[in-house]
């Protein structure tokens, strides 16, 4: 009797087992379906360049497509809104950058996301350096002697950015109150006018983002005073670092990093982690990247959490001292 009830509880366990095994069989392995990559900007940009030539390659790792989905406006709130508020299954993700998550909380006092909470952070995609530009006539060869003049009469100078709270306009923010100049602040819809219009001479000095600006540089429309880099860059190997010119520390970039709702499971946060670098590390795709402009950006989900966390600390800060505000 003790020998069939032992017999008995075996087959139990056994058929237990098996229908654990058959009901986890059962479960569609993620991904299942295409995947929706939204882009917070109108098509032809760096975000949507950037994010197009990612989801090639990421499509082939997950064996799934990823499609990019552009919802522009709002300086990327309506896109992170979408992202925010997409069911936490994986089939939603989206590009973030610093405006989304680290200017618009310091600028807006209401906003229909929470930077801080409606988003899982998966890794980073690429940032853009920015660069000290001045038309060919202004008179200052060097990051000094733009100083020199910039103090000799405040306000003189006038600097172009693409519109109030842009990457362009807190760089420019943040280079015054290092400097403690004095600098006019000209915003433009956009950073096509403003470049156009630093290279029409119609503004004397403009930080912009090198990939829409490369062209005009190498054509000698415009002159870089400086970049705005820890290391000098490959692409500009002549010119110095604005913190060699004279500004210890000084940084800024634009950057963008790939996110999704709050909550992704951890396995599928990993798992796009995985694919993303893999397709950051591509040498074709790393080389279209870099051919415009953009250093790849790779980060774990930890290290870009903590990448965020500083970027917002750093620009809130200067934001809140330059008393920029949006609504």
């Amino acid at each position: 009797m003790l020998l069939h009830k032992r017999t008995l509880l075996r087959l139990l366990a056994a058929a237990l087992a098996a229908g654990a095994t058959a009901g986890a069989q059962a479960q569609p392995a993620w991904p299942s379906q295409p995947v929706k990559w939204v882009v917070p900007y109108a098509p032809g940009g760096t975000t949507d360049v950037i994010a197009r030539h990612l989801a090639v390659r990421m499509g082939q790792e997950l064996g799934q497509p990823v499609i990019v989905d552009n919802k522009p406006g709002a300086a990327s709130i309506i896109g992170a809104t979408f992202i925010a508020r997409a069911p936490a299954d994986g089939t939603t993700v989206g590009t973030a950058d610093s405006g989304t998550l680290a200017f618009n909380p310091a600028m807006y006092s209401s906003l229909t996301y929470d930077a801080r909470k409606d988003f899982s952070l998966i890794g980073g995609l690429g940032r853009m350096p920015l660069v000290l530009a001045v038309h060919p006539s202004f008179p200052a060869k060097n990051v000094q002697e733009f100083l020199a003049l910039a103090r000799k009469e405040p306000g003189g100078v006038s600097s172009a950015s693409s519109g109030p709270g842009s990457p362009l306009h807190v760089a420019l923010e943040l280079f015054k109150q290092r400097t403690r100049t004095d600098i006019l602040h000209v915003a433009y819809k956009g950073s096509a006018p403003a470049l156009q219009d630093l290279m029409a001479g119609q503004v004397q000095s403009m930080f912009v983002d090198l990939p829409p600006s490369l062209s005009a540089i190498r054509a000698g429309k415009v002159r870089v005073l400086a970049v705005a880099t820890p290391q000098r860059l490959a692409i500009l190997p002549d010119v110095p670092t604005i913190a060699e010119a004279g500004v210890p520390g000084f940084e800024a970039y634009a950057w963008q990093g790939l996110v999704g709702p709050a909550n992704l499971p951890a396995p599928v946060v990993a798992r796009l982690n995985r694919d993303l670098g893999t397709a950051l590390r591509d040498p074709a795709v790393r080389a279209k990247l870099e051919e415009i402009g953009i250093q790849p950006m790779l980060f774990t989900p930890q290290e870009f959490s903590a990448f965020v966390a500083s970027e917002q600390k750093l620009w809130s800060g200067v934001i809140k001292a330059a008393n920029i505000r949006l609504d």
